[in-house]
């Protein structure tokens, strides 16, 4: 039978299967897949008892069977095929009529961060899910499972894997830590309009938190999915008793809060961390005749969204989409594409986030350039140091095809238009990648000169739309805005077209402002004119110069004025940054207490806004100026991560970020470092020399490398002993470099026993030595149970205890 989700129940998942094998007899650190061709009967087991509870779908043992992880072991292909025979074996021997069991090929990450924040390309991440998905459908799969992410980027590469690479459905969840993000950032919402883009057949939450910790975020997501939600969560958070891990959250518990999560929209659920046949067991049991609650399918939204967050585009507001990352009619952006200047573009990225823009337009269509490379690298690089929501522009389909692919969220699209070649070639890649594509109303016969003939255009194109799957709310349509000096009814057209596309179509509208004015002088007056008349008529969202003060100020007053500016608050805020008198365009200061306070500080500034060569260049600038090193680091460097650092706490700089600042701290640094050896002096000064690594048996060090570039740019001088460490070794290197204070991470429950014994080895022999922990199964609670002298939520918190430590 084939795999379909029950409309009269719940489906019910599996729960855990690592603590069921060490219940088995799975060693400390043992790769629980390699049990696979070891232990096949234990498997078997596993899976057999949660059909018995009443599970309709295991998960195969494959999670972390991805060649990134395996490192070209030749044993790969078989432990995946194993892993899904064993499965399909026990969901055989529990099928009967009526009741149907399935197997899901089950997708880890890979345990490494991809680029810009990491090191991984994304076509790596890609190939190795591919693998793993061709070998698990080739082997019986009946579904796909994406599970426990914490990179949207990385989502997406297995998520299009798995598109590309079989027929089954496709499941993905990710994992939240207690802030509701994920560990690059991205909230619920970005994750929903990524993942809906994409068109997984469910989407949801494990891992990372307990049921009861769940439920407001799947509240968040059952208002912006339109898809079955899944929840697979921990039974609880892991302490120590008597001396062994328990999770504390037991099988009644876990049931009545999975019932919870039903009523609020879950109608996939299941259990990870902790939980057993008996939580299972209780979930079915409790839940086996009760109908999920029906959600409006029908309540889409028009949203678009970058790594961290979703910009919503609306009927009863407007955005900016910032339009100075496009060469036409920009001589200086002209030479840094054709130049290679990326420094430059990412110059005008920053600017115009900081003016106040929601969306970034990137369009690189220079002659003669390698468009389809350069606006692939433009767009990952202008990703790497902001975090809104970018539109894409071409009209090269190549280029668009490759951009969309490596794009980390649902990106607005410009453009389709109403000519045919134009449907065929761009709606296919925003149906398959997820985007908002604007429309401009035009075809074969050109713009026409009515509203109505615009408006004929729109409805074949939202028709050819649905040929592909496409929602009404998929279009942004623009409605062209032609010179007034050419057509003197050009503005009128365009504000009947904007008024009739909200009213009669229901959809969203946007237009190049500037357009209007173009060979009048005296521009900017008239276009902040035209913008007012254009809000007023239903302009969902305007491509202009953030950096205009006139075009600012109107969009402010506007909002202000009608009541979008809730308290006025905006236009209180931005009020005494609007120039008494201008009669160009001009840049609207910073109005945020860090920007404003760096703005005299190149350096400071390159920092915190996550540029390394503008960083570099300004480190040599101030030292040919006479600044001594070490009053670089400590006026401009120290202070600039700072602001980051405290940004990051507040929530309001995300973990991509958080890295490229410390990234162009680092390449200040260099500069510092390659300019003391040229002279002769003595390196900089170290804080403190710092031991890290991932304990023995785990295999990630995401976190962990994450906090060695933090501790890195933050002074500290950092021996990084890798992933799967022997506690004998961090007592070693500890010992050898004398240290006062030794980091330990660690991802798998399987593995903290290791955590508890490097801690106790470390106190044992180095009485003077702190421990630090930190890792995603670990709670402060469970941290101070091991004994660790301090737990570190993430990045910045290592950096904070390392200082106090070195104080």
């Amino acid at each position: 039978m084939a795999f379909a989700i029950p409309a009269d129940r719940p489906l019910f998942l599996d729960g855990a299967m690592g603590t069921q094998l060490q219940k088995r007899g799975l060693g400390p650190g043992e790769i629980p897949e390699l049990w696979n061709l070891t232990h096949p009967q234990d498997i078997h087991s596993v899976h057999a008892a949660y059909f018995a509870a009443g599970t309709d779908v295991v998960y195969a043992n494959t999670f972390g069977a991805n060649s990134a992880k395996y490192h070209g072991d030749a044993r790969l292909a078989d432990v995946i095929a194993a892993g899904v025979s064993i499965a399909r074996e026990a969901a055989s021997s529990a099928s009967s009529p009526g009741k149907p069991r399935f197997v899901a090929l089950d997708v880890g990450p890979t345990g490494r961060l991809l680029k810009p924040a990491g090191d991984f390309e994304f076509d790596a991440a890609y190939d190795a899910f591919a693998e793993q998905i061709a070998i698990g459908a080739k082997a019986g799969a009946d579904l796909v499972v994406v599970e426990t992410m914490g990179d949207t980027l990385e989502l997406k590469a297995a998520v299009l894997a798995a598109k590309e690479n079989c027929s089954m459905p496709v499941f993905a969840t990710v994992a939240l830590g207690e802030d509701g993000k994920l560990l690059t950032g991205g909230d619920v919402e970005c994750v929903a309009t990524l993942l809906a883009g994409l068109r997984v057949d469910a989407l949801g939450f494990n891992c990372g938190l307990g049921p009861d910790k769940m439920l407001p975020y799947l509240e968040r997501l059952a208002r912006c999915a339109p898809l079955p939600l899944i929840v697979k969560p921990n039974a609880g958070m892991p302490k120590v008793v008597d001396g062994e891990t328990v999770f504390t959250v037991d099988p009644d518990e876990f049931a009545a809060d999975v019932a919870d999560l039903v009523a609020a929209g879950a109608s996939i659920v299941g259990g990870c961390c902790g939980t057993t046949p008996e939580h299972i067991a209780a979930v079915s049991s409790r839940l086996a005749k009760v109908c999920p609650s029906t959600r409006n399918p029908a309540s889409r939204r028009c949203i678009i969204s970058s790594g961290t967050h979703a910009v919503e585009i609306t009927l009863d507001d407007t955005i900016v989409i910032g339009e100075r990352i496009n060469p036409t009619g920009k001589k200086k952006l002209k030479t840094a594409l054709t130049d290679g200047d990326t420094a430059y573009v990412l110059r005008e990225a920053v600017a115009q986030a900081e003016a106040g823009a929601s969306v970034l337009d990137v369009n690189v269509g220079v002659p003669g350039i390698d468009e389809t490379a350069v606006l692939d690298r433009i767009v990952q690089a202008v990703q790497g140091v902001t975090d809104l929501p970018l539109q894409i522009d071409t009209s090269d389909p190549v280029a668009l095809d490759r951009a969309m692919r490596h794009y980390n969220g649902k990106p607005l699209v410009n453009s389709v238009n109403g000519k045919e070649e134009s449907i065929r070639t761009v709606l296919p890649l925003v149906a398959k990648y997820g985007g908002v594509v604007v429309a401009l109303l035009l075809d074969e016969s050109g713009i026409p000169s009515t509203a109505d003939g615009r408006l004929a255009i729109a409805h074949r194109i939202l028709e050819r739309g649905e040929e592909y799957g496409l929602h009404p709310d998929d279009f942004v349509f623009d409605a062209l805005c032609l010179a007034v000096s050419a057509d003197a009814e050009s503005a009128n057209v365009a504000l009947e077209t904007l008024r009739r596309i909200r009213t009669e179509l229901g959809c969203r509208t946007v237009l190049g402002v500037s357009n209007i004015s173009f060979g009048l002088p005296g521009r900017p007056h008239l276009n902040a004119a035209f913008y007012t008349l254009a809000m007023g008529a239903g302009l969902s969202a305007a491509i202009v110069n953030p950096l205009s003060s006139e075009m600012m100020t109107a969009w402010r007053a506007f909002r202000a004025l009608t009541g979008r500016d809730r308290s006025c608050g905006n236009w209180i805020a931005t009020a005494p940054s609007i120039p008494v008198a201008s009669a160009s365009a001009m840049p609207i200061p910073a109005t945020n207490g860090p920007a404003a306070a760096e703005s005299s500080d190149d350096l400071a500034t390159a920092i915190r806004r996550g540029l390394k060569s503008d960083a570099a260049k300004a480190a040599r600038e101030k030292l040919a100026a006479g600044n001594k090193p070490v009053e670089i680091i400590d006026g401009s460097i120290v202070p600039a991560l700072e602001v980051v650092g405290r940004g990051f706490e507040s929530k309001t700089v995300f973990l991509p970020q958080l890295l490229m600042a410390a990234d162009a701290a680092g390449a200040a640094f260099d500069v510092i470092r390659a300019a003391l050896a040229q002279n002769g002096g003595a390196p900089a000064e170290t804080k403190g020399v710092i031991v890290i690594a991932t304990v023995k048996g785990d295999i990630h060090d995401i976190g962990k490398n994450i906090v060695r570039a933090l501790l890195e740019n933050y002074g500290f001088k950092v021996i990084d002993l890798g992933r799967d460490v022997p506690p004998e070794k961090v007592l070693d290197a500890a010992r050898r470099e004398n240290c006062r204070l030794v980091g330990l991470s660690a991802l798998m429950t399987t593995t903290v026993c290791f955590m508890e014994e490097t801690v106790k080895l470390i106190h044992a022999e180095l009485p003077g030595c702190k421990v630090m922990v930190g890792g995603a199964v670990l709670t402060a609670e469970y941290a101070a149970q091991i004994g660790a002298d301090f737990y570190s939520r993430d990045a910045m918190g290592a950096v904070r205890t390392a200082e106090k430590v070195f104080a």
